[in-house]
């Protein structure tokens, strides 16, 4: 799979979890999936733990009615979610999620943390081995040792490792100092950077004066470092005056440079606006530098819970 758009669209919000503090409807979010497609953004990231399938549903809603090939679809076996009494989990699983997506076959399937690692993959690819309408396999929040093991284990069932994501940002950079970015890059491994706005902290829609509002999970991380996101997000404005551009859509097209996929979450259409945008967006090697130089000082840990230290 090579055609791929320079930006995902991640669904996570739609799962109504407590993740983001708000509950989004089909009302809501329908216009925002249609600006997305108008304008090519046809890759779509999602996962049974958003919401317990909720997001999903939600996505299938949408995908009603319109052609197989004129969308892309990841979704995730997170292997916390799966029936531990059944004999085939991942059959079961697979065959839950696409009735929910309404869709015959998906482009790109994660294993969406390595606990039990290898186990999982294994039977990922086992359940893939030999099947035609087999999907791109990816692994999310691997290391780099899980992600070589994972590629191994994959070939050695005549498939290989198509994608790695993880959490990747200017507040977090640590699977490009861990080699996991240049391992992928040196092996023919897309690497999807989520959270690369940082659940919003990178917009410019919040600081000190207004933080995050205290029902979202998210408000507990962001909410105590206000202050030096603050500095960051002064940094990012600069280049956002410069080019004409949102703050949101800096960091964007800086993790674009970097070789990356960026996923974002788009829960209002200026969010599919802001992509477009970025994507328009190059920046120097002098900017670039000046934004990472900008973070490092300011020394950011936005590691999560679901997450490992990858060096």
């Amino acid at each position: 799979m090579t055609d791929l758009p320079k930006i995902a669209l991640g669904a996570w919000a739609w799962g109504n979890d407590g993740t983001f503090g708000t509950n989004y409807t089909e009302e809501q979010l329908c216009p925002v999936f249609d600006a997305a497609m108008a304008h090519g953004l046809n890759l779509w990231d999602t996962a049974y733990a958003y919401g317990m399938g909720t997001s999903e549903q939600m996505l299938g809603t949408f995908l009603k009615g319109r052609a197989r090939d004129t969308y892309l679809i990841a979704d995730k076996l997170t292997p916390q979610c799966v029936d531990p009494s059944s004999d085939t989990p991942v059959a079961d699983m697979w065959e839950m999620q696409r009735k929910l997506l309404g869709v015959d076959r998906m482009d790109i399937y994660w294993l969406h943390n390595p606990t039990e690692a290898p186990h999982w993959i294994e039977r990922v690819a086992k359940f893939f081995a030999g099947k035609d309408d087999a999907p791109m396999i990816g692994v999310s929040n691997h290391n780099l040792a899980e992600i070589k093991e994972a590629d191994e284990i994959l070939r050695s069932h005549g498939q290989k490792l198509g994608a790695v994501q993880n959490h990747y940002s200017l507040m977090n950079r640590t699977s490009e100092e861990s080699g996991i970015l240049d391992y992928c890059h040196a092996n023919d491994i897309r690497f999807f950077s989520y959270m690369v706005l940082e659940q919003g902290a990178l917009s410019g829609q919040y600081d000190t004066h207004h933080p995050m509002p205290d029902n979202a999970a998210r408000a507990a991380v962001y909410n105590p470092i206000m202050d030096k996101i603050e500095i960051m997000n002064t940094s990012l404005k600069l280049l956002a005056d410069k080019y004409k551009v949102s703050i949101a859509q800096i960091p964007l097209a800086w993790a674009i440079s970097k070789g990356t996929l960026p996923i974002i979450g788009v829960t209002k259409e200026h969010h599919v606006t802001d992509a477009v945008q970025a994507m328009k967006i190059t920046l120097t090697s002098e900017e670039i530098s000046l934004l990472e130089s900008t973070a490092d000082k300011l020394n950011f840990n936005t590691i999560r819970l679901w997450e490992k230290e990858m060096i």
